[in-house]
């Protein structure tokens, strides 16, 4: 058999991934779907529908099961968009991206956003 013509192919969009993600080994992503900043994809997920960001998901078919933080450390993390910053401000940053307090995190976010 022929293939058929790309144009009676159905067009899913395109497939966006946000920033600061993690893809667990062999997951696959279905074509169009969305998956937002700071999300964790598990390891042999299949995903076919958007993932929220900072949300693990998980599975065959992928579904979400936690987010990694509540609704304000979420807003703040997608304002302060540590992603967009240069490379000698990502590094100065590293220690308060990567420290455990949350609560010691948020603070420091709001005071670098709202002064």
């Amino acid at each position: 058999m022929q293939p058929p013509d790309m144009a009676d192919l159905p067009l899913k969009g395109d497939t966006v991934i946000g920033n600061d993600v993690w893809i667990g080994q062999n997951a696959v992503i279905l074509p169009g779907v969305h998956i937002g900043d700071g999300a964790i994809i598990g390891a042999n997920s299949v995903v076919g529908s958007d993932v929220a960001p900072y949300t693990i998901a998980v599975g065959d078919p992928a579904k979400a099961v936690r987010r990694r933080f509540d609704d304000e450390m979420i807003g703040l993390l997608e304002e302060f968009r540590w992603w967009d910053k240069s490379i000698d401000e990502i590094n100065k940053l590293i220690p308060m991206l990567t420290c455990s307090d949350t609560e010691k995190v948020r603070e420091f976010i709001k005071q670098s956003l709202y002064g």
